[in-house]
């Protein structure tokens, strides 16, 4: 008795087939998702590489995740190759002898080549990237501007130093660090209670915040603009509020900024309202646990009110800011660390919906109707 002869399509023509099928539901997929497909694919694309870098440090970074990824790239590539053609080459066809071919055991010169060539290209990867590590942590001795962000459960705030790196100016309360462009910024990181992480995406740069130890870095910011920056590393419940912006702007504004920072510390603090004697009517806001107590608050319009708000986590820095529809910041009260309160003293507003914000944890929101 004869078994039958298998019959059907060959590998490379199955393998086709599929390869063409992948490539039609992939570009299937680009299509839903919109009509413009080489915008489509430039995404896809640029979905295999970090952020585009606005730091001097950060492009040495993306040059060595350029290298390194190529030479993956031809790797996979080649092997991937490889494996296709043997399985095309040496498919067993009907037909054909099932005898294995001839079998070879060893041979010097494959060897030597398939240990020399990955030897060599690990040697090459070790020395640039030996030479970005040491790009990226190179200290100036004699930086532009020294700042140490402090990271504590759960808000960063930035002290701007006097030029000896140690004696503080001014403590920017708000999570927003302001640096001139095309200027070499010193950090030093500082944690009070647990481990942290100072993580900018468009840095392409994460450095831990121990305890205990301050860690220290440079960085030259090149393009001006907002980035936002987070804590990398889960410190407790509210890991997800330690958020915070880096803006870089020009010297002329930065010089500016300062100036007035540093006036606003050295002045002498305006006396609190009394408790006793509000300005109209009085609302009561809390917070805790990074949260407002309220969603809506409402006040009488065209006429000034008090809101008594009290910041009940200890050691988190809370306010009140009120903007308007179009994001313009009408009121800002002062950021202070609970537990404490404050009596905001809120001019006279027109009827309309406002939204009341927490200016350091911007998550905190709600609207205020002023009727």
């Amino acid at each position: 008795m004869t078994t039958p002869r298998r019959t059907g399509p060959s590998p490379a023509i199955v393998i086709l087939i599929a390869g063409a099928l992948s490539v039609l539901a992939f570009l299937g997929i680009l299509l839903l998702q919109g009509p413009d497909l080489a915008a489509q694919l430039q995404s896809v694309v640029d979905s295999f590489f970090p952020p585009a870098a606005v730091t001097e440090q950060g492009r040495e970074i993306r040059n060595l995740y350029d290298i390194v990824f190529w030479v993956g790239a031809v790797i996979f590539f080649l092997v991937e190759g490889l494996i296709i053609f043997a399985v095309i080459r040496y498919w067993r066809r009907p037909g054909k002898s099932a005898d294995l071919p001839p079998q070879t055991h060893g041979n010097n010169l494959l060897e030597v080549v398939w240990t020399i060539i990955p030897l060599a290209i690990v040697l090459a990867l070790f020395v640039i990237s030996w030479q970005t590590l040491n790009t990226v942590d190179a200290r100036s001795a004699n930086p532009d501007v020294s700042v140490r962000a402090i990271a504590a459960r759960f808000q960063w705030t930035f002290e701007y130093l006097k030029p000896d790196g140690e004696t503080v100016e001014f403590t920017q309360l708000s999570p927003e660090m302001v640096v001139p462009v095309n200027e070499t910024i010193h950090l030093k990181l500082r944690s009070p209670d647990v481990n942290h992480a100072f993580y900018v995406p468009e840095f392409l740069f994460k450095r831990d915040v121990i305890p205990g130890q301050d860690n220290n870095f440079d960085f030259v910011a090149d393009q001006t603009g907002t980035y936002r920056g987070q804590c990398a590393e889960l410190c407790g419940a509210q890991h997800w509020a330690m958020q915070f912006t880096v803006r870089v702007v020009e010297r002329a504004e930065y010089d500016a900024w300062f100036a007035e920072q540093r006036a606003a510390a050295q002045a002498t603090p305006a006396p609190s309202a009394s408790p006793g004697a509000p300005s109209g009517p009085q609302i009561d806001l809390a917070a805790a646990n990074i949260a407002f107590d309220k969603a809506t608050l409402e006040a009488p319009a065209d006429t000034p009110f008090t809101i008594n708000f009290e910041n009940n986590d200890a050691g988190i820095p809370h306010n009140v800011e009120i903007r308007d529809a179009d994001g313009v910041s009408l009121f800002k009260g002062e950021i202070f660390n609970g537990v404490d309160s404050r009596l905001y003293a809120i001019p006279a507003l027109p009827a309309g919906d406002y939204t009341f914000i927490c200016t350091v944890h911007p998550n905190m929101t709600g609207t205020l109707s002023v009727r």
